[in-house]
């Protein structure tokens, strides 16, 4: 009986090891992701902020961080 005990032991330690030892594996091979890529900004033409190009107001006169500012900017 005490001999199927420490088997028993001995076998549950091994798989507990053995699948800590697969998870770390899996870690290693996944590939780290892409930093996506920088968006491109503009500056408003009123106050100098730099907004999303594709935020960005277009106005007559260049690109705006807000419709307020382009309409500040081309009454």
């Amino acid at each position: 009986m005490r001999f199927f005990l420490i088997l028993l032991v001995a076998l549950l330690g091994v798989w507990l090891w053995r699948s800590n030892r697969e998870e770390k594996s899996r870690l290693k091979e996944q590939k780290p992701r892409a930093a996506p890529a920088p968006l491109q900004t503009v500056a408003c033409s009123l106050c100098a902020v730099h907004v999303p190009a594709l935020e960005a107001v277009q106005g007559k006169k260049g690109a705006y961080c807000c419709l307020e500012h382009r309409q500040r900017a081309e009454p």
